[in-house]
């Protein structure tokens, strides 16, 4: 433990979130941590420092980043805090869900499928997933999905609204990282409606708005985005949920590999082999 660190000692069993922000930066200070120290200036694992598969690595501003976790919740289940969640759930508090509301959540992998959930925790009346794949068909309505459209079977833009009387839904939350399925989500969206975005934008220079649909950029609509959000507080929060039982992540736990078979692991993660959801590496 660094001299600085106050509230853990060497054995606690801790959680930290795949986002560690730098809490006394600027960014921090104006309420976006994920941000601190640049444009998603907070996502440091794997991006710009080493850890995660290794005996030992850094967490910085560890009182500040870490969370014990409960003995009453296994190490299968408090692993999804520390993004599938937290990525999930913000696209949920980002789409300024009205209590009763209609949400569109296009694509049910597990941030998808954790976006759910979340949208149900908001209030949401209605909840519509957007999936082509079977089993996370099957997932979305065990996680809240009222309905889910088939993109591959029907116009999806058609179906949500006829789905909802040709209103379009009040939050759209786009957790692809596509430019047609962001455009999607902006069709969707009902003037005044939110169109929340926690995909990933991997490949291209520029993401378009389809322009009529956008109320040729009057129309109202909101574009909201956010980074898994990190931190002591966002953790035990999200820990709490899953003390309450409020969800079961492990469902979406579909292949689990021991630190060996690591390279496999990921192999059948990067190709989406074998109808998997989820990868555990247990250690």
């Amino acid at each position: 433990m660094g001299s600085e660190v106050k509230d853990f000692r060497p054995g606690d069993r801790v959680l930290v979130g795949a986002i560690t922000p730098d809490w006394g930066d600027l960014a921090s200070q104006n309420g976006f941590p994920s941000q601190s120290g640049g444009p998603l200036g907070g996502f440091k694992f794997a991006n710009r420092k080493d850890g995660i598969f290794a005996d030992y690595f850094h967490v910085n501003d560890a009182d500040a980043n870490l969370a014990r976790i409960p003995d009453t919740i296994g190490d299968d289940v408090a692993v999804y805090c520390a993004d599938m969640l937290s990525t999930g759930f913000v696209g949920a508090e980002k789409g300024n869900i009205p209590i009763g509301g209609t949400v569109a959540v296009l694509a049910q992998g597990p941030v998808g499928l954790m976006a759910t959930v979340g949208a149900r925790l908001r209030g949401a009346g209605r909840v519509i997933g957007v999936e082509s794949v079977p089993s996370r068909q099957k997932l979305a309505h065990e996680y809240g999905a009222d309905e889910v459209v088939d993109f591959t079977s029907e116009d999806v833009v058609e179906r949500i609204h006829e789905l909802t009387g040709g209103e379009g839904v009040d939050t759209a939350i786009e957790a692809l990282g596509a430019d047609i399925t962001f455009q999607t989500a902006v069709k969707i969206t009902k003037p005044g409606g939110t169109i929340s975005n926690i995909g990933y934008f991997g490949e291209g220079e520029f993401i378009r708005i389809p322009r009529v649909e956008w109320g040729v950029g009057m129309a109202e609509q909101t574009i909201a985005t956010g980074l898994c959000p990190g931190g002591r507080l966002r953790m035990e929060r999200l820990l709490r949920v899953l003390e309450a039982k409020r969800v079961d992540p492990t469902h979406m736990t579909t292949h689990t590999f021991p630190f060996d078979d690591m390279e496999r692991a990921f192999e059948v993660a990067d190709k989406k082999l074998e109808d998997v959801v989820k990868v555990l590496i247990t250690f």
